[in-house]
């Protein structure tokens, strides 16, 4: 397997970059930049192709075509060990500069080992004005081995700001077809043909997260949990049982992920700091240490706030697509459903409601949405929400 197996239904993004990870350093023809702008909706596997893409830039073993999969170069950079590669990947709700500046410093040296420095951030759209403007140093101002690969679901200015993005060439992704994913589950994963596409139909196009709901019982359970929410809402008393519901879901599936990392970070800070020493000078060597304690859970309390909002939106996405299919169900539109398992409740609901009911309900999914982007709180957000899909 190559490193653009993982890059699932992007033929003619794979075939540019490939392209370009023939160019080396030193030469001063081909289809290389040293800026590139990964844009695609969610779960068309930016962040996936990106990595893809560094390690077939780090590639040792580069015939017949760049990113072997197998040298070593592919796979430490897969392994996430390898020298010449950078990732910053958003722990918090944005990037800031100070972060950004040490991006910047690291991206001013020359590779240790391989052919380029290479810089990946994922979610570019949260740097935050000042880190976007000391990100422009190395995009204006590129060193000679240095590629800047950015992540972010478009290139609209609210995500990337102009200057920014008008420096980069964009590679456009989009959203993975059923049969590639479902392909992919079976091979890589060895699902059975009737699960794996289960799982691809009802994913939304995003490989990762067709992967969870066929392997994970909780995972399904949780989509199960938002996807009874349309047709159980039958009560003023309901908003309020089902919205706790919800939220619960979030902050449960978020303490699930960051949990364990919190309790090894800090175990392993306290241990670097000195923490159960009992030899001469242990106690001094402890002092002072609080504020470097404090800072962590500083990051770990944005980082569970964020994969909270996370998980929530998530579930979000999914109640705007049931209320999507009652839509096309109502319409007798010849589209494929997001959820074609729930097909009997977007049945119902078409039956039941107006379409301008509907439409109404949709628009309070998009609304709670929109109201989480902006730290309202998501207790406060979803029970709105979940109010206005009772009232219809």
């Amino acid at each position: 397997m190559t490193v653009w197996d993982a890059v699932v239904g992007q033929t003619q993004a794979v075939a540019m970059l490939s392209a370009a990870a023939r160019t080396g350093p030193d030469d001063d023809g081909g289809s290389m930049t040293h800026a590139w702008l990964f844009t695609g909706p969610p779960g068309s596997g930016r962040s996936v192709a990106a990595r893809a893409f560094a390690a077939a830039l780090q590639c040792t073993d580069p015939e017949p075509e760049p990113g072997c999969g197998q040298c070593p170069g592919c796979r430490t950079v897969l392994a996430g060990t390898n020298p010449d590669v950078h990732e910053m990947v958003p722990e918090g709700l944005s990037i800031g500069a100070q972060a950004t500046r040490a991006l910047v410093a690291q991206a001013a040296r020359r590779p240790s080992g391989g052919r380029w420095q290479v810089m990946l951030i994922e979610d570019a759209d949260r740097l935050t004005e000042s880190a976007g403007n000391a990100l422009l140093k190395v995009v204006e101002e590129p060193p000679p081995r240095t590629v800047l690969l950015l992540c972010a679901p478009s290139d609209h200015p609210e995500d990337i700001s102009v200057t920014l993005r008008s420096r980069c060439r964009r590679v456009s992704l989009r959203t993975p077809p059923t049969d590639a994913i479902a392909g992919v589950l079976e091979r890589r994963d060895g699902l059975d043909t009737v699960t794996a596409q289960w799982a691809a139909s009802i994913c939304g196009g995003h490989v990762g997260r067709a992967r969870r709901l066929a392997t994970d019982p909780e995972a399904r359970a949780r989509r199960e949990a938002v996807l009874r929410i349309p047709m159980a809402l039958r009560s003023a008393a309901d908003v309020f049982t089902l919205s706790d519901e919800l939220v619960a879901a979030a902050e449960k599936e978020a303490g699930g992920l960051t949990t364990a990392r919190d309790a090894a970070e800090t175990e392993e800070l306290e241990t670097a700091l000195g923490a159960g020493g009992t030899g001469r000078g242990a106690a001094a060597a402890t002092r002072g240490t609080k504020g470097a304690i404090r800072e962590l859970e500083r990051r770990q309390k944005s980082r569970a706030t964020r994969t909270q909002r996370d998980a929530l939106d998530r579930a979000l996405v999914d109640l705007a697509g049931f209320y999507r299919d009652a839509l096309a169900t109502a319409w007798g539109a010849p589209v494929p459903l997001t959820h074609p398992d729930r097909n009997a409740d977007a049945v119902t609901a078409a039956a039941q409601w107006s379409t301008e009911s509907v439409l109404r309900r949709l628009a309070a999914v998009l609304a709670c949405r929109e109201a989480l982007e902006l730290n309202v709180k998501p207790r406060i957000a979803v029970e709105a929400m979940v109010s206005a899909l009772q009232r219809g």
